[in-house]
């Protein structure tokens, strides 16, 4: 399960670039009742979804020459440049090598094998997100990927991350963790992409999940806030109701009200 508790590997950070500031900022606000608040006139527009203060979720404008309007994950690292190193190594693409980020820490944005973009954050003053795994903060992160067998063992080359299988109704999941965790530490899995419908048609890509308490009121407030509804609100079973969606600017998400975990 994901928490503040962030060790290296572990997503630690997400954000997402959008056409439209103001129109995220009210879509997320109505959506999950995240508030925006600037991160100040150095940061470029940069900004902080937050709730109760606590940051959930970073925000930009982009233009249409920085790509189509996405969420970005982003995983923690000690040493970006070495990351750096390590994905030209394992046959990825450094997008933006590492910078600091006033003294906040260092970013750094990558392309894996299969082209699918990622980012790390090595913290400075700033650790990571200020909540994670709660209702209305990131719980899960899900890679869509062309080959599983390919991106595990770019990521476990980059991350040192381990995998395991988990059986489900109809096939299995293959779960990543972080090296050295066991099963606590697991924070997303990898999917083939020619065996989801729902992402067949869209390319590989990295998928952040945000726990809530009702995933269907989360689709109706969607589709009133002008939203996509990729996937209906689906049961998983002991992993919880699920629905995929996408902001009116295209960027993609899943929500999750995760099951009970059992005792």
């Amino acid at each position: 399960m994901l928490t503040t508790r962030f060790v290296n590997g572990s997503p630690n950070w997400l954000d997402v670039g959008t056409a439209d500031i103001e129109g995220a900022i009210a879509f997320y606000g109505g959506l999950f009742g995240w508030q925006f608040q600037s991160a100040g006139p150095d940061a470029g527009g940069y900004g902080f979804f937050q709730v109760d203060g606590k940051t959930v979720a970073g925000a930009m404008q982009i233009t249409a020459e920085q790509g189509p309007p996405s969420w970005n994950v982003y995983f923690r690292t000690t040493d970006a440049e070495a990351t750096a190193k390590a994905v030209e190594h394992a046959k990825g693409t450094v997008l933006m090598p590492p910078m600091d980020v006033m003294g906040e820490g260092h970013v750094a944005m990558f392309a894996d094998q299969a082209g699918v973009t990622f980012g790390v954050w090595q913290p400075g003053r700033t650790e990571g997100l200020g909540m994670a795994g709660d209702p209305g903060s990131l719980c899960w992160v899900e890679l869509c990927t062309p080959d599983i067998a390919a991106a595990a063992a770019f990521y476990d080359s980059v991350f040192g991350w381990n995998t395991s299988a988990a059986e489900f109704p109809g096939g299995t999941y293959t779960c990543v963790n972080p090296a050295g965790t066991e099963e606590e530490g697991m924070f997303g899995g990898l999917v083939p992409l020619a065996d989801d419908p729902v992402e067949a048609r869209t390319g590989a890509y990295w998928l952040p999940y945000i726990e809530v308490p009702d995933t269907d009121a989360v689709v109706a407030k969607a589709e009133e806030l002008g939203g996509t509804v990729r996937m209906p609100a689906t049961d998983m079973e002991g992993v919880g109701r699920i629905t995929k969606l996408a902001d009116p600017y295209g960027a993609r998400l899943a929500v999750i009200k995760s099951a009970p975990q059992q005792s």
